[in-house]
Formats: C-alpha cells, structure tokens, sequence
C-alpha cells in the first residue's frame, strides 16, 4: 500500500477497525475444512472449498480496495507507514527461513544422507548402491533397493540460464522503474514496470517448458528420490513466488497508472520491490546450489 500523509494526520492516527481479518479468517477456515474432508473422499468439502476460496478473494479484494483508499485519502500517519514497512520486512524474513529449510534439506540429503547410505554399515542393506551424488556427469541414476525409477539429472544449460537472465533483467528494470518514480517521471516509471512484469512472466512460461522437459524426456519426477523431491520443492516453491510478485508488480504498475504514489510517499511500491529482489536473490542461490553443484 502507498503511505501517502496530507496535512496534519497525527502521528499517532491509526483508521477505524476493520471487519477485514475476522471474515478472511472465515474465508480460510471453509477452504482447509473443505480441502481435508474433499482429500477424505467426502464431495461436499469441494463445495466448501470453492466457496472458501471465492469468499476468501472477494474480502481480499475489498481489504486491499479499502487501504488504497484510506493511503490515497491522506489517513496513513507516519506510525503506520512504519508499521507496514516492519509488517513487510518480517514478512520477507518468514520467507528468508521457509527457503533456508529447503536449502538445508537439499545441504543434509548431499553432505549427510547420501554418503550414510553409501556406508560400509549399510553394505548388506543397499548392495549396489552408490554414494554419488546425483550430477551431470552421473547421468543416469540410481536409488537404493530399486525403489525409484532411473532418472536423468538437469544442469544449467540452457533454460535455467535463460531464466537467470530474465530474472537478473527484471530487478534491473524494476530498479530503473523505482529511479523514475522518484524523479516523478511517472511515464517511464510505467513502461519499465511493464516490462518487469512481462519478463517475470516469460520466467515462469520458460520453467512450466523445462518441467515439460523433465517428466516427458528425462524422467525426473517429484518422487525421483531425494533429489527429485528437493528438486520440485525448491523451484516450485520459487515459481510460485514468483507468481505471487508478478502479480504484485502488475497491480502496482495498475495503480501507478491511476495515478497512485507519489515521488515522496509509494511504500506499496517499495514493499513490491522488496519481495521481487528477494526472489531474485533466492534465484541465484537455487540457480547455483541446484543447478551447478
């Protein structure tokens, strides 16, 4: 949200209370009843699903609606810019720790599980396994006791590389945009935003193509062992993100278009840009610990 201030709004103002959390909170409560009933074979939970989530977007919908308003409409004191500012930082750090777990699944299945399997100890219970990490250079491999089907393994060339330069392209872009905000050159501003967001787009055609790629001629799948499974997580999870700043951008770039933000006060912009950097960063790391090692 913008955190433009008009006038004399006390640095204390906080807007009136909002219905918004309690019926978003209803909202996700019919989704997760009727997710686990749907998944436990009961055919209502997918009425309750659906209704959920409709119920659960139309009050985001109004939510998000209202605090532009209330931003546009001068009622954001100072205490609340900082407040959304530490809301987002925090925010962004969940997310820090929810990668850091993967990242430390994939560190644990490579330095750890891997070489036990391969063991003098574990001799008698693997017999022709071999505690080699899945690579390049492996090729085709193998799981203990035949549990999982052969697999090829992907490396960075070319479709992650790819993908690497839309996403460094898109941060360089988004970075300008922000550059031309604060010079009030709102024209500019738009047009690289724009481009921000079609280049996050294009990423995320390019990453379903190499998924394409990998269950239909590679043969890596989310249950080729604990590299296909760390694999799937770790970019899905990613592209999903991606997804979620996509959208991010392309609402911001809508609003800069009516006429939101301004050269001084466009923390929605800020806050858009924080995460769209962070999923850049995360990028790199996956792009080399995935891709390369």
């Amino acid at each position: 949200m913008s955190t433009t201030t008009h006038g004399s709004t006390p640095y204390y103002y906080v807007p009136a209370d909002s219905r918004h959390p309690v019926m978003a909170a209803i909202g996700l409560f019919l989704v997760i009843l009727g997710a686990s009933q749907w998944i436990n074979g009961h055919a209502w939970g997918m009425y309750s699903l659906a209704i959920g989530l409709i119920w659960w977007l139309f009050v985001l919908w109004q939510w998000f609606g209202d605090a532009r308003r209330e931003s546009e409409g001068g009622m954001y004191s100072r205490r609340i810019d900082m407040s959304y500012r530490w809301s987002m930082s925090w925010f962004i750090f969940s997310e820090v720790m929810f990668f850091g777990a993967f990242f430390t699944a994939l560190w644990w299945g490579r330095a750890h599980s891997v070489p036990t399997l391969g063991s003098l100890d574990n001799a008698l219970l693997w017999p022709d396994f071999k505690a080699v990490w899945p690579s390049v250079a492996a090729g085709v491999t193998a799981a203990p006791g035949g549990l999982v089907e052969p697999f090829q393994t992907v490396g960075p060339f070319w479709l992650p590389t790819i993908n690497t330069a839309l996403l460094l392209s898109s941060g360089v872009t988004l970075t300008i945009a922000h550059h031309a905000l604060r010079e009030n050159h709102r024209s500019k501003c738009i047009g690289f935003m724009w481009i921000t967001v079609i280049l996050g787009l294009i990423f995320l055609f390019v990453q379903g193509y190499e998924y394409h790629h990998l269950y239909s001629e590679l043969n890596l799948r989310l249950s080729s062992g604990i590299y296909g499974s760390t694999f799937y997580l770790l970019t899905g999870f990613h592209g999903f993100h991606v997804f979620v700043g996509m959208l991010m951008l392309l609402f911001i770039t809508l609003r800069l278009m009516k006429g939101d933000f301004t050269a001084e006060k466009h923390f929605g912009f800020e806050g858009a840009a924080w995460y769209w950097h962070f999923v850049d960063v995360v990028w790199l790391g996956l792009y080399i610990l995935v891709y390369w090692m």
